[in-house]
């Protein structure tokens, strides 16, 4: 891999994946599919990196994915899995809003899908903001062993600081409802957690313990997307820890209560990583990110969450009706993802918490003219985590060695 200050301008497009090929380097297959089966969604978040933030790609989407275009992302991933000799793939329904696309159309992607595998292992998730959950797409997710993962903000006032409908009026009453009714005892066994993205402005110990109301198998607290062109709200160019210490305060709670109450996914995969294990997400750590798009009218996409970058970030020049996923996989900016320290810049590399951090979420390091050969513009604040939480696991572990 050749890189040098000259080229970082236009990395990942410089990576040399014919160099690193010759060096021993293979490539991760995918083994998660983000299948976009609709487009356009029924809140209007004003964090969603979908629609308000650079890549406005969206509007030239088809609302729904046709049953043609199912019937071809079917076949890609049998394909993909066949060829890398895959015994399981998780597959998640995504958007926008998954659950716009209907009942019966939902019920055709996922047996498409699984006939198309007969031999593999589909496990299927939904993920949803949770207002149009109700008795028919919970018999459906039921009938076809389908997770549900929800999206929620912590209480009502902090949900529906920004999780609102397009006429201003808050959502977290139609959630509730819809959470409610996946936790009754016919469905709970779907119920896979909730996602919670971090605002500063609420409190974090009243927010995890709104969100604990529900008894969630999980809970995934996102940081806001943003980057060096456009930070995320309330980050300043500085030292400070704003978001460091929101999360602090929330695994304080967590790890120091009596009982394990749920899982906290960015905690959980930091202290993994502190005991030499490898990471599952792409939030921190360097393990290979295996996970792929397709959008609703075929394309194959990098992560979507590089939309929150510049217009065209996550897109690739490939499409299911004449490209199989083994082509994505050469792609430099996908294979910029796959190889660890070397896809890290150079202040990432110098930094003595790198293989925990892995330079933290890759849409966050991007700075225009440098790409995404940068830190963190979180780095601070995952300093301060990465930190704290290796100091108070480090005193467990040396209380257990003394006795």
């Amino acid at each position: 891999m050749a890189i040098d200050a000259e080229d970082r301008a236009e990395w990942p497009d410089t990576l040399d994946v014919r160099a690193l090929l010759e060096q021993g380097w293979r490539p991760t297959p995918f083994r998660e599919f983000v299948v976009k089966v609709h487009s356009r969604c029924n809140l209007a978040c004003d964090y969603c990196y979908m629609y308000e933030m650079a890549d406005q790609g969206w509007r030239r989407q088809p609302r729904r994915m046709s049953r043609p275009i199912v019937d071809l992302v079917a076949r890609r991933i049998a394909e993909h899995a066949q060829s890398n000799l895959l015994s399981g793939v998780d597959v998640v329904l995504h958007g926008g809003e998954p659950l716009l696309a209907g009942v019966e159309h939902l019920r055709y992607v996922v047996t498409t899908l699984r006939a198309a595998m007969p031999d593999v292992q589909v496990d299927l998730s939904v993920q949803t903001n949770g207002v149009l959950l109700d008795s028919f797409f919970l018999d459906l997710f039921d009938e076809l062993d389908i997770v549900v993962g929800v999206s929620m903000d912590g209480d009502e006032e902090g949900h529906d600081l920004h999780r609102r409908r397009a006429n201003g009026g808050g959502s977290y009453q139609a959630v509730r409802a819809g959470v409610e009714a996946l936790t009754r005892p016919r469905y709970k066994r779907l119920f896979g957690g909730l996602l919670s993205t971090v605002e500063l402005r609420n409190d974090p110990v009243r927010t995890y313990e709104a969100l604990l109301e529900f008894d969630p198998p999980a809970v995934d607290f996102l940081l806001p997307h943003g980057n060096w062109d456009t930070p995320p709200p309330g980050r300043p160019a500085d030292a400070s820890t704003p978001y460091g210490d929101w999360l602090i305060a929330v695994f304080d709670r967590w790890y120091g209560a009596e009982v394990r109450e749920t899982r906290i996914r960015m905690f959980n995969e930091i202290i993994r990583l502190l005991l030499g294990r490898r990471s599952y997400g792409e939030a921190v750590g360097l393990s290979p990110i295996s996970l792929v798009v397709v959008e609703t009218n075929g394309q194959m996409e990098q992560v979507d969450s590089l939309k929150s970058t510049f217009e065209g970030a996550a897109g690739t020049a490939l499409h299911v009706s004449r490209d199989a996923f083994d082509t994505a996989l050469m792609l430099p900016p996908i294979v910029a993802r796959q190889i660890g320290l070397r896809g890290l810049g150079p202040r990432c590399r110098a930094c003595e918490i790198r293989r925990v951090c892995g330079g933290g979420h890759y849409a966050h390091r991007y700075r225009p003219g440098r790409g995404f050969l940068n830190e963190s513009v979180y780095c601070h604040d995952l300093y301060r985590l990465i930190t704290h939480i290796h100091g108070v696991v480090s005193a467990d572990v040396e209380a257990l060695r003394n006795g």
